[in-house]
């Protein structure tokens, strides 16, 4: 498989201000893999030191800060070879490790020389901990699971990669390519983008496999709860995840506690839904009151729409058999499009720096599904999982924020293409969006 952000690595190893780096990600979702390839590729040899499997090493940490002999001890105890600026030296399951965390700035300080890439599963949850931390001495890259162009190179479809890539201008696509990517967006609602289940899909095509390895991951997630200090959060934690697939099955998806559990309250729920964000395995979308800058000086913190880190995940966790791929648009639409608008947000994570939002009002009810904030400007954007795009909340939301809306975002099934103000990007484009963005202000001459 190929995972584009290699390019990140490769960026992070030439640069003369490279510190030891923290790759953050949820449990499978491709670090370790991700790292020894880049190891393999890119550096004449790779030391890989797992402190889950050897607790061992952690010792080497317990009893020095001086890092040439935390490294000689490592040597000699895995037989290893570890060279200055030839090796990349992966230390893997840190969350636990503190002092191997801590040592990351006197490798940062007193040997820059050496490459030092970490990862761990729940480091989100182990970095928010009260507990020595380097700070300023560690660069972070965060890994999400495979966008859909990732899954595209991995189905054999490099060819379809490449023609997105080469899509500058708002213009309808051709037949030849708009309708086999529409069907392996539908694919790749069923799979995903965790490594495991799109590798048992395009290498063997086994849905039965594929299936069971979601499962398999949503069964380690849930096994994860436990490890919250507070045990009488498990449960809560639980309930909240599972709750996701009923809240997003809403019509107003606003996320209710009173769903999760009746009668619940936010303040005995809270911290379990906090505990997912920071392990990232659900994304929190808070309402703004309105497009300006900052957005978070905007932001109704009790109002709220969660989403899950994998739309695959999100439809198994859903029970949505994998044969609604073959039932017409029905993955798009079904339980109110929520999987389309989780496959949306995952596209526009990835792409903008600031977390998304969304917009409402009641008397009478409008809803944006999402604001993104590019540059200085802030984008509505509306989520069609259908091929009708009649949209009244962009209209409404132009009306009151006309001098603030430079473009506004449809997202459907309809072809690409640039109507006034509106530009429509068809769902399998949504990796693209910011370049779709950029093309549209040039077109405008805004």
């Amino acid at each position: 498989m190929k995972r584009l952000m290699m390019e990140q690595l490769t960026a992070w190893k030439k640069s003369p201000y490279r510190k030891p780096l923290i790759l953050k990600g949820v449990r499978q979702v491709g670090k370790t893999w991700l790292l020894k390839e880049f190891g393999r590729e890119y550096y004449e040899n790779t030391a890989y030191f797992n402190f889950d499997e050897h607790e061992e090493y952690r010792q080497f940490f317990e009893t020095t800060k001086d890092v040439n002999r935390i490294l000689q001890n490592l040597m000699l105890a895995s037989g290893q070879k570890i060279l200055p600026e030839k090796t990349l030296v992966i230390f893997d399951e840190i969350q636990d490790c503190p002092k191997v965390i801590n040592s990351l700035k006197y490798f940062c300080e007193n040997a820059p020389e050496y490459h030092i890439a970490c990862a761990g599963s729940l480091l989100g949850i182990a970095l928010a901990r009260p507990s020595s931390f380097p700070v300023g001495k560690v660069n972070f890259m965060q890994i999400d699971p495979m966008t859909f162009t990732e899954f595209l190179l991995a189905n054999g479809d490099a060819n379809l990669a490449a023609f997105l890539d080469t899509v500058r201008t708002p213009e309808p696509l051709p037949d030849a390519f708009f309708n086999p990517l529409y069907e392996k967006l539908k694919m790749y609602y069923v799979t995903g983008g965790m490594p495991e289940p799109v590798l048992m899909w395009t290498q063997a095509r086994d849905v039965d496999a594929m299936q069971e390895s979601l499962s398999d991951i949503i069964g380690a997630y849930e096994r994860d709860f436990a490890k919250h200090p507070d045990v009488t959060q498990f449960p809560k934690i639980s309930m909240v995840w599972k709750s996701v697939p009923s809240q997003l099955a809403r019509e107003n998806k606003k996320f209710l506690y009173k769903v999760v559990k009746e009668g619940a309250r936010a303040r005995e729920y809270e911290d379990a839904l906090q505990w997912l964000v920071d392990a990232r395995l659900v994304h929190k979308v808070y309402r703004s009151s309105a497009p300006w800058l900052p957005a978070c000086a905007y932001d109704d913190l009790s109002a709220f729409k969660i989403y899950l880190a994998d739309v695959g995940l999100l439809r198994r966790l859903a029970m949505l058999a994998p044969t609604a791929f073959g039932e017409g648009n029905r993955l798009f639409t079904e339980f109110k499009g929520a999987l389309t608008e989780n496959y949306v947000l995952q596209a526009l994570i990835a792409q903008f720096e600031a977390a998304p939002r969304y917009w409402s009002q009641s008397n009478p009810p409008y809803e944006v599904d999402f604001l993104i904030q590019r540059n200085n400007d802030i984008f509505p954007v509306e989520v069609k999982s259908e091929a009708n795009t009649t949209s009244k909340s962009l209209k409404k939301f132009k009306e009151l924020f006309s001098d603030k809306v430079k473009l506004r975002i449809r997202f459907s099934l309809d072809n690409l293409r640039l109507d006034g103000d509106v530009l429509n990007v068809p769902l399998f484009m949504a990796d693209h969006t910011d370049r779709l963005i950029g093309a549209a202000l040039e077109r405008r001459g805004s």
